[in-house]
């Protein structure tokens, strides 16, 4: 999270894409700085999503079911596609949202059911460790995942994206098939 001046200082200099944790601050953004292209990144309520539905470029953080089946309805009504990342918790850590990798192709597999919501890729979120060798094994996992289910035929699932990695480990991720990554700290931290 960083200010609205500090993002169109950003965008002086190149930068096009920027994402958001929380629903308020990504309103306050997109209303102040319209022409940039907004992610949700963050864990999004159902309350939530008619606020963002049409405003956002990419949601990065579909992690169950009934949040699907909102952003649906949300779309049905404004006659608008939306898509999404869906988040996979590949670490298994109970603080973190997400499918359980057992649970992705069947998850995926009733997407049909939700015409409206298009799945453009996966993502997950590795432990924070200062060594980022040792979250490679999460990548690695994720994108394992994604070509083993990229051979089968989904219906609004065109896995394009893989979408892991944050300021301390994005390298990493890098090389393990990663092309979206989160970067702010390094960006726009101030020491």
């Amino acid at each position: 999270t960083t200010d609205v001046v500090t993002v169109n200082k950003a965008m002086e200099l190149g930068l096009t894409d920027f994402g958001e944790n929380r629903v308020q601050e990504l309103k306050k953004k997109i209303s102040a700085v319209p022409n940039a292209k907004w992610h949700m990144i963050g864990r999004l309520q159902t309350n939530k999503v008619k606020d963002i539905i049409d405003k956002v470029v990419l949601i990065h953080s579909l992690d169950r079911w009934n949040l699907a089946e909102t952003i649906n309805a949300r779309a049905e009504l404004i006659d608008i596609d939306v898509p999404v990342l869906l988040q996979v918790n590949v670490s298994g850590e109970e603080q973190k949202a997400g499918v359980d990798p057992s649970d992705v192709k069947v998850f995926l597999k009733s997407m049909g059911d939700l015409p409206r919501v298009k799945v453009l890729g996966l993502m997950t979120m590795a432990p924070k460790d200062e060594n980022p060798e040792k979250v490679r094994p999460i990548f690695k996992e994720l994108y394992l995942l994604k070509e083993k289910l990229s051979q089968e035929k989904m219906t609004n699932v065109n896995l394009k994206y893989l979408s892991m990695g944050m300021s301390q480990d994005y390298e990493v991720a890098i090389e393990e098939g990663a092309n979206i990554v989160r970067i702010g700290s390094s960006i726009f931290r101030i020491d």
